[in-house]
């Protein structure tokens, strides 16, 4: 960490960083700041920066509000900002109470905790999402959103100003030390997916947080909307952040297994079986929007069977096919339910949680699902014994709160908090009179 500490006190000072922004979020995954000077950075690593946690949603109460955020040197990068020309710097923040013991009510300490536990085990989580948004003229949502092309899958035409602001976002990223592995035209207009290149888990939600700034702040460059909402536009496919995951054990993969079927391991097999077990408690996490939903129905891409499948991509856990020769490193599963509007740190320890509770458990792997599964009929989808994602935030809350894999994951704090939070949500929800039923029940009843 010394070394970490002195890598960036000496790049600061060389690049002539004028601010450093130090990060963290809020229990929903709302990025927070605060910016210093370089002159005040060393006594920061040195003690850290006090504030007031209860003014942070879901941090802490009034009696017990102080608390510290600590950088992580390790999470050190140039950014710019505006035309370029002023050079900063951001740091994520660990979050301790002011005995320095970690903070219950932050987020990135949630998932170092689930990190370690399997570490212990003698595993790293690795992932690589796949990040879908739109780009929309306005953010006014007394209006309807207006998608600024009509352009499908992979499309490329000259005159798609959204292709030009992706590209300005990829560099942005780039220019960030964020490797971004693919970007193209999603299927619906005006969405578009950046996948970034796989590493380590808590990295990788640090990517994520910052991701969305970066391609938000673009975008309003440019005079438009960037948005992660799981559904903003009814009729066409939502936006989701389907993400690839393997345990590796030192500098192996342990889902991989050379001449097992798919080439996949006990350990990938056991992985799998926790995740589909434990699917439906975890979904409030990895869907924590009431809009989250509208996205999590059949006919639009988005699973909604709890099964798994090589390379179906109608099922919830895909087993996609790796590249020849890269199978060792390659093998790897893909989860389908998650959406750009999770907190990561969050979603990625359910995730966590609930795979190793299929390692630790011994948990068999259920029959492959190899039929379109958005082409069963009920009765089929029962004899087949292929369980439902909740379809609902309401129904994901109520699985959530029976589940001790949720609430230990999380910690108590933030699972008692979470479920207060959303349940608020489901509440103000279910009160709004929505423009669908003005349009069906106004004239007639």
């Amino acid at each position: 960490m010394e070394h970490q500490q002195s890598y960036v006190l000496r790049t600061v000072e060389e690049r002539k960083v004028r601010l450093i922004r130090l990060w963290f979020c809020d229990v929903l995954g709302q990025l927070k700041s605060v910016a210093i000077s370089p002159v005040e950075l060393e006594s920061v690593f040195e003690d850290g920066i006090q504030f007031d946690g209860s003014a942070i949603d879901g941090f802490s109460r009034v009696q017990e509000s102080d608390v510290l955020a600590i950088p992580d040197a390790s999470s050190f990068q140039l950014m710019t900002w505006g035309d370029g020309a002023e050079v900063s710097a951001r740091m994520f923040c660990d979050l301790v109470n002011l005995d320095g013991s970690p903070f219950e009510g932050d987020p990135r300490q949630v998932l170092k905790r689930n990190l370690q536990r399997a570490h212990d085990a003698g595993f790293t989580l690795m992932c690589a999402p796949e990040v879908e948004f739109f780009y929309l003229e306005s953010d006014d949502p007394s209006q309807a959103p207006v998608p600024l092309d009509t352009a499908s899958y992979f499309d490329l035409t000259t005159k798609d100003v959204s292709s030009d602001i992706r590209r300005a976002t990829i560099q942005r990223l780039e220019a960030t030390g964020i490797p971004v592995e693919y970007s193209f035209h999603e299927d619906a207009p005006s969405q578009h997916e950046i996948d970034l290149r796989y590493t380590d888990a808590l990295s990788m939600a640090d990517n994520v947080m910052t991701l969305r700034l970066v391609v938000r702040e673009v975008a309003l460059q440019h005079g438009v909307h960037a948005t992660f909402m799981p559904k903003p536009i009814a009729g066409v496919q939502g936006s989701g952040m389907h993400t690839h995951i393997s345990l590796f054990a030192g500098e192996t993969n342990a889902f991989y297994e050379e001449g097992a079927e798919s080439n996949l391991s006990p350990v990938a097999q056991q992985f799998i079986a926790g995740l589909l077990r434990h699917a439906p408690e975890i979904t409030a996490v990895t869907n924590q929007l009431v809009n989250s939903y509208k996205r999590l129905v059949s006919g639009f891409e988005a699973p909604v069977h709890v099964s798994w499948a090589r390379n179906n991509r109608s099922a919830l856990v895909r087993i996609p096919v790796t590249k020849r020769g890269k199978e060792a490193a390659g093998t790897r599963i893909e989860y389908r339910a998650l959406d750009p509007a999770c907190n990561p740190y969050l979603a990625y320890s359910v995730l966590l949680a609930a795979g190793m509770a299929g390692v630790d458990g011994l948990y068999e792997l259920p029959p492959e699902a190899n039929a379109n599964l958005f082409e069963l009929t009920e009765a089929e989808r029962v004899k087949a014994d292929i369980p439902l994602l909740p379809s609902s935030l309401s129904d994901a809350l109520d699985v959530m709160e029976a589940s001790d894999l949720v609430r230990e994951a999380l910690g108590e704090h933030i699972y008692e908090w979470f479920l207060r939070n959303k349940r608020a949500e489901w509440s103000d929800y279910k009160a709004h009179v929505s423009q669908f039923e003005l349009d069906r029940y106004l004239k007639n009843w």
